[in-house]
Parts: C-alpha cells; sequence; structure tokens
C-alpha cells in the first residue's frame, strides 16, 4: 500500500523566496541584484564642520570676553568716579604757586572753547578722530612699525576714545588683560556716546600736570586764565602735554613745553586747521609768566597743613597765602649762594630762612633747607637747636620787668655756679657795663647775672612762653645762654613783640579762603599784648644797638634802621640771626643736620650777612 507523503509544517521563522512567475514558452529569468547605496557628497563634511567650530568658536570667544569684563567698572558711573578735593594755594598777588589733591576745573562744552583748542588737541593726539570707529587701525600699524624699527616702545597707537576708556575706568599696567578691557570699552563709549561728546569728555577729563584734570584747569594754573580765553599758542601747549604732562610742564620746564606747543602748531598746520602764517606769529608769541620757583614746597607744606582746620572736608578750596613770591625768591637764591660759596668753605652745609610781618604775624617766606627738592624736611619749622645768645632779649625783657633799664649796670667778671663757670668768646671782662651794652656785645656773665636778677630761668621761660615759645626751655642758669632748643619760626615770631608795641602775634600763612566759589577771610589768631609798649621800645633800642656798634654789625643796611640778635652755639654748630627791618622779622640760621660743628661761624658772620643780603633784596 502506498505510504501517504507526510505535511511537513512550513518553518514560519525561514523567509519565502518568491517562485518566479513560469509562463508557457518563455524561458525563467533569474533575479535582478539591488540597486547600489547612493553616494554621499563629500564636500559637504568641510562646511559641516566650520559651521561647528564656528558655535564653538564663537562660545569660546564669549566666554573669554565674560572673563576680561567680569571686574570692568560701570560705564555709566565713569563721570562720577572718586577724586581728590583739589587745594590751589596762591601767593599775595593771586598767582599758583603750589596745587594738591586734583584740581578739576569748570566742565566746558566744545561750543565753550575756541575752535583751534579742540583742532589742536585732534591734530597732534588723533588726527582721524573724526572717522575711525573708537580703534585707528593705520595708526596702531604705523606705531607698531616704529616700534619694530626702534626695538623698544617710541609710539603709542591710542586713539582719543581709547584713551577716554583707559583714564576713565583703568589703570596704567601694561597687561594684556587691560588692553582687552580697554578695546572693550572703547567700544561701547563709541556706541554710547558721538564724537563730539567723547571729545567733549577728553578734554574736560584729561591729565595735564600740576594736579590740573582738564583744559580749564590747566589754562588757569598755567595761564590764569579760563580755557574759554586761551590764545592760539596757549591752546597748542595744553594740547601738547598729554603725552609726558611732568616732562612739558610750563612750570618746571618751559624751553620743552614751548618745544612742544611749537609742534602741535606744526601738526595743526598739517591737519589744515591753521595756516603756516598763523603757526608762525602763534610761536613768536609763545611766553610763559614768571612762576615762583619750586622750593616755596616747604611754605606749601606748611600751608596746606594749616589749612585742614580752615576748610571743609571733602571741598575743594583755593587760599590765598601771604607768600611774597618776589621776597621768598630772594631768600632762596642767597641762600643757596652763600652755602655754595663760603658756607662751603665754613663746613656749613643747611640753613634756613622765615620773613614774617611784624605787626600781623603773617609769614612772607620761608625756606626750610638749602634745595627742597632734594630734602623737603622743614628746618625752619620742625628742627629744634640751641640759639645761644640769640635767646637772650628774653633775660633783658625779665630783667627790665624787675624794674631795670637800658641804662643800668651790670657787672661782667667771673662768676661761678656749683662747678659751672661761663666765660665770653673773648675771655676777658668789661666790669660795670651797661644792659644796652652788655647785649651789644652778648656779654655771658651778665646775661647769667640778669637772669639771677631777674627771678632765675623759670621767670625767663615763662616771658618767653608769653611770646611764643612752646618749647620745654631747661630749669637752669644755663638757659642765660640758649641751651634749650626752639624752632626758628617761633623764635623769629616772639621777636616780634618788640618791635611791634609788645604784641604776641603767631605766625599764619593764609588771608583768605574760597570754597563752594566765595571768598571769606581765614580765621587766624589776632596779635594780643604780651609785654609793656615801653619795655618794648627799651627792647628795639637795645636791640639796635647789637647792629649799630655790637655783635651784629655786619646786618646794617645803609639807610635803615635794622636792630636783632646774633647766637652762636658751642663748637660753632648753630649759627643765628634774628632782625628786624622796615616792619620785617626776618630770621635765619646755619648748621649741618648731623649737628657737625662749623669752622668758627658765628652768628655775626654768615648769619647777619644773610640777613643783609636779603633785606637788601626785599627793597
Amino acid at each position: 500500500m502506498p505510504r501517504t507523503p507526510r505535511l511537513v509544517a512550513a518553518d514560519r521563522s525561514m523567509p519565502r523566496r518568491p517562485l518566479p512567475s513560469v509562463r508557457r514558452g518563455v524561458p525563467a529569468v533569474a533575479p535582478s541584484a539591488p540597486p547600489p547605496a547612493p553616494r554621499r557628497r563629500g564636500w559637504l563634511r568641510p562646511f559641516r564642520w566650520a559651521i561647528i567650530l564656528a558655535i564653538w568658536g564663537t562660545l569660546a570667544l564669549a566666554a573669554v570676553l565674560l572673563w576680561f569684563a567680569r571686574d570692568l567698572p560701570r560705564p555709566e558711573a565713569a563721570l562720577d568716579a572718586f577724586r581728590r578735593p583739589s587745594l590751589t594755594l596762591e601767593d599775595r598777588a593771586g598767582q599758583v604757586f603750589a596745587t594738591f589733591g586734583d584740581v578739576v576745573g569748570e566742565p566746558l562744552r566744545l561750543a565753550d572753547m575756541p575752535p583751534y583748542l579742540t583742532a589742536a588737541a585732534v591734530s597732534v593726539e588723533d588726527h582721524r578722530f573724526w572717522h575711525h570707529p573708537g580703534v585707528d587701525p593705520i595708526g596702531l600699524t604705523r606705531a607698531a612699525l616704529t616700534d619694530l624699527l626702534a626695538l623698544h616702545l617710541v609710539q603709542g597707537g591710542s586713539t582719543i576714545t581709547q584713551q577716554v576708556a583707559k583714564n576713565l575706568f583703568l589703570t596704567n599696567a601694561r597687561t594684556f588683560k587691560r588692553k582687552v578691557q580697554e578695546l572693550m570699552l572703547t567700544f561701547w563709549l563709541e556706541h554710547q556716546f558721538t564724537k563730539r561728546e567723547i571729545l567733549e569728555i577728553w578734554l574736560n577729563r584729561v591729565y595735564l600736570g600740576s594736579g590740573a584734570w582738564g583744559m580749564d584747569a590747566a589754562a588757569h594754573i598755567y595761564f590764569g586764565v579760563s580755557a574759554r580765553h586761551v590764545t592760539l599758542w596757549q591752546a597748542a601747549v595744553l594740547a601738547g602735554l598729554p603725552r609726558a604732562p611732568s616732562r612739558f610742564n610750563p612750570r618746571s620746564n618751559s624751553v620743552a613745553a614751548a618745544a612742544r606747543g611749537r609742534e602741535v602748531l606744526a601738526a595743526m598746520v598739517a591737519a589744515g586747521a591753521i595756516t603756516e602764517a598763523q603757526a608762525k606769529q602763534a610761536a613768536a608769541e609763545i611766553a610763559f609768566p614768571r612762576t615762583p620757583p619750586i622750593a616755596p614746597g616747604w611754605f606749601a607744606d606748611w600751608t596746606a597743613d594749616k589749612a585742614q582746620a580752615l576748610v571743609p572736608p571733602d571741598t575743594d578750596a583755593t587760599l590765598r597765602t601771604t607768600l611774597d613770591s618776589r621776597l621768598q625768591g630772594a631768600a632762596e637764591s642767597r641762600l643757596d649762594a652763600l652755602l655754595a660759596g663760603p658756607g662751603a668753605a665754613a663746613g656749613a652745609t643747611q640753613g634756613a630762612v622765615v620773613v614774617l610781618d611784624a605787626a600781623s604775624g603773617a609769614v612772607r617766606a620761608m625756606v626750610g633747607g638749602r634745595d627742597y627738592r632734594q630734602s623737603s624736611y622743614n628746618r625752619a619749622v620742625v628742627a629744634r637747636r640751641q640759639p645761644g645768645s640769640s635767646f637772650k632779649p628774653f633775660v633783658w625783657l625779665a630783667a627790665l620787668e624787675k624794674g631795670e633799664t637800658p641804662d643800668t649796670t651790670v657787672l661782667d667778671a667771673p662768676i661761678h655756679i656749683g662747678n659751672w663757670s661761663p666765660e665770653d668768646f673773648e675771655r676777658r671782662f668789661l666790669g660795670e657795663i651797661s644792659l644796652e651794652e652788655a647785649l651789644a656785645q652778648s656779654i655771658n656773665t651778665a646775661s647769667v647775672r640778669l637772669l639771677l636778677l631777674a627771678g632765675g630761668p623759670r621767670v625767663v621761660a615763662g616771658v618767653a612762653a608769653r611770646l611764643g615759645i612752646a618749647d620745654k626751655l631747661p630749669d637752669n642758669a644755663s638757659l642765660a645762654l640758649g641751651t634749650g632748643e626752639v624752632g626758628l619760626l617761633e623764635l623769629s615770631a616772639a621777636y616780634a613783640a618788640f618791635f611791634n608795641g609788645g604784641h604776641r602775634v603767631v605766625p599764619y600763612g593764609v588771608e583768605q579762603v574760597q570754597a563752594d566759589g566765595r571768598w571769606s577771610p581765614a580765621a587766624r589768631v589776632e596779635p594780643v599784648a604780651a609785654i609793656d609798649p615801653d619795655k618794648a621800645a627799651m627792647m628795639a633800642r637795645m636791640l639796635a644797638a647789637v647792629v649799630s656798634r655790637g655783635t651784629g654789625r655786619a646786618a646794617a643796611v645803609a639807610g635803615h634802621t635794622v636792630a636783632g640778635k646774633t647766637g652762636t652755639t658751642q663748637d660753632f654748630r648753630d649759627a643765628w640771626f634774628i632782625g628786624w627791618i622796615d616792619g620785617a622779622i626776618i630770621g635765619v640760621w646755619l648748621g649741618n643736620d648731623n649737628d657737625a660743628p662749623m669752622k668758627a661761624v658765628q652768628g655775626g658772620s654768615l648769619p647777619a650777612r644773610l640777613f643783609h643780603e636779603i633785606a637788601v633784596a626785599a627793597r
């Protein structure tokens, strides 16, 4: 029996192969191969990577800029930036001779200034200012090539906008970070302000030396006028200052300032701002006003210190001082000449001079040393030295107040106090002599006897204190020979009472104060009666004898009454002359900072001679 074929279930997991269609009479055709995959376009790959890199580069640049900007100041607050209050000092004639703090003038618009002032600034600082977007590629390239050829920094490529960004917001540190921040702020300024506004900010805020910020402040300091009224040559000098304010400062280097002014005028001609003829005429007109020499720094420092009690805190102020610039210059030049000549030969390396009005105490001149630039230490005010015989007038005054007179006699003879026996330089004794003659010849034994007669050292110290000597003095008989230590200014002021009718004066240096735009008298201590006018007249008479026939003859000035007193300390370590002429007290000290002895320099020699020279110059 035939076997029935078994049916096998199809494996559903196996794919079925389609059967070829068979038509009768047509041969079967093998199935065709699958179509090839489309070829990828290779040129798209660099484009895609460029997009990716651009995205990541933008993100990285944004991150870098955020890092640079994280400590940027708020640009909106730039015009309200903190500055130190300014203090401007003028002499008696109204000429500025010193400034402290930041001097800022009146904010001016471009329309307020002469057109040639703005033209000068643009011509010399940034002649493509009106056309570039804040950064000048041409100027940067030129500066880079110049620096490369010179192998060091010669030119800068900063535009006026970049200078505004740096000066208002940043420090002067030469770092890559600061430069990037400067560029960021430069573009911010160009976006926020017009070109005219940027130039106005620069003209009102650029530093121009001597503490002056802005053209108006500098015009007042250097020329005594507002920036509204500067001439063409003055505008050129001002515009030339930003590159090197110290080097081109008209007050300290007028030659360099004039040369720089001529450079600016030439740049204006090249820019077409002025003609060649105008530049030549302006260059010929350059002439700076005479200003006091730099050494009034001692007087300026002393006055500025006193001004703290006269000016409200955080307030700009101008002080009209008591300084006589001509007298100050004479005192400085005469002291320097003396120390360079006979002083050097005698071993004197330092000195100090004060000149004050005997009636009021107004200080007209103050020289605290040989050269302020080398040493600002004020030997006229701060230093304390033994006055020697220049202290004796207080002993004589104490004797007068005990009933003595200039004609009363005192014994010049040996005297012993314990183991101490004072002597004179001449080592001779004159016997009985008048008080006037004893003071004229500066007799030491007479001074000790008069001190004891007056009641002792405490009485004499009290007389000196009444006239303004504030230092503690020794409580022994050596005080009669000036063994205490005093300052030149206070000793000179104490002498004023002998010549003004007996009034004690307190030295002062400020007459008027201008704060918040208003002038007002400066507060000061008025002279007060300290000794009897008759006693003062007696002292003036005896001090005149010192000059006419005593130890101070070198101080005499023909045709004038001169009075004063010499002083010399042991081993010639200090030499003094304090004198009066034509209503003024002139005090002189010579010596050495290290207390080294001089070569026989006495108060009646070089100090009296210097008094004479200053007195003659004052006339």
